[in-house]
């Protein structure tokens, strides 16, 4: 019998138990290295869009998952990331991502009980004040 457990046997990440079918460190490393930049960017910023929504109640469940807090910090990295992102993504990429970001800053002044202040709302440090 041995005297060492499963957290002193030196394992790699890549080595370490895994689920079948579950990719490696390895392997995900390769396929990250493999996308584009301009890719991954809109990828988290269509996460971040789709998280938001939810948090915001724009989904088929509605108020079921509907929490404001959330969906301000959502929007306002959504937000930070296109700005800081504009230039390193085409406007092809930029322009439908920013009026997605309109859209539900809009949606978020819509739902708040008491509305920010034009410039106060989710993202408007990046954007500036939003209006319908």
């Amino acid at each position: 019998m041995s005297d060492t457990s499963p957290s002193d046997r030196p394992e790699t990440a890549s080595q370490g138990p895994e689920a079948p079918g579950t990719p490696g460190f390895d392997e995900m490393t390769r396929d990250i290295a493999e996308v584009p930049a301009v890719e991954v960017i809109v990828t988290v910023a269509v996460n971040l869009m789709s998280a938001a929504a939810v948090k915001l109640g724009l989904t088929e469940e509605g108020d079921k998952y509907k929490d404001l807090d959330e969906a301000r910090k959502l929007v306002t990295a959504l937000a930070g990331l296109l700005d800081a992102g504009a230039t390193e993504i085409s406007s092809f990429h930029a322009a439908p991502l920013r009026d997605g970001l309109k859209s539900l800053q809009l949606a978020f002044r819509e739902a708040s009980l008491v509305p920010d202040e034009p410039g106060q709302g989710p993202g408007e440090k990046y954007t500036g004040p939003v209006f319908g």
